[in-house]
């Protein structure tokens, strides 16, 4: 019984890396799902309460650009 590397290994050291790498996968996902944020308060990514646009803002500069 060789089970230095996985190329050599029995068929029970196949199937116990096939186990674990499934165990793990899935404990993967488990804990990706219940870990996505639900809020309640928004639907769709929208806010319930909408946000109303402020006053227009205009922004300038009088200083000259130099290019080299």
């Amino acid at each position: 019984m060789n089970n230095a590397s996985l190329a050599t290994a029995d068929r029970l050291t196949h199937l116990k890396v096939v186990v674990l790498a499934l165990v793990a996968s899935i404990a993967i996902m488990v804990i990706g799902i219940t870990a996505h944020a639900v809020d309640d308060t928004r639907a769709y990514g929208v806010a319930a309460v909408p946000v109303k646009a402020g006053k227009v803002m205009v922004s300038t500069t009088d200083a000259p650009t130099l290019v080299r």
